[in-house]
């Protein structure tokens, strides 16, 4: 989440950004793609965030990566539906959970601003963990594709 004004122009950040949201995401659905083709099921689990859901001044290279996500996960379910392929998707919009992503804001104005807000709303990765296992708790007939969570007290 190196977020930052566009003016920073921290390229580098751009890059590492994209290789790390967009091209992660490709690489593993790649990975495991012709396998659950070939068995006619599988469940794939993408992290979004709420920077995906909607813009935030300093965050558009971060949101603009999540946004990426949203699309291409509900491409796979949309294409997996029509091929009969029974790929289950589910992609996760986290809002104020306590990671290290703070660590990875190297603008200072923007980091000082972040740990501002999840000192006051940021609450436990657990809580990630436990909707990850309710997706895939879910029967196999059954895919519930989306998931925003964060904060009750967060206005996000």
């Amino acid at each position: 989440m190196p977020n930052s004004p566009l003016s920073a122009l921290k390229t580098d950040e751009w890059r590492r950004t994209v290789d790390i949201n967009v091209n992660g995401v490709l690489n593993g659905v790649a990975s495991v793609l012709p396998t659950f083709i070939a068995q006619k099921a599988g469940h794939v689990i993408a992290t979004s965030s709420v920077a995906g859901l909607k813009a935030y001044p300093g965050g558009a290279i971060c949101g603009g990566t999540r946004w990426f996500v949203r699309d291409f996960m509900e491409v796979l379910r949309m294409e997996s539906a029509l091929e009969g392929t029974n790929i289950r998707t589910a992609t996760i919009c986290p809002a104020a959970i306590n990671t290290e992503l703070l660590d990875t804001i190297t603008h200072r104005n923007a980091a000082e601003g972040m740990t501002k807000i999840y000192e006051k709303f940021g609450i436990s990765p657990e809580r990630i963990a436990s909707v990850v296992a309710f997706a895939i708790d879910q029967p196999e007939d059954t895919t519930i594709n989306e998931f925003t969570v964060g904060p009750a007290s967060q206005p996000w």
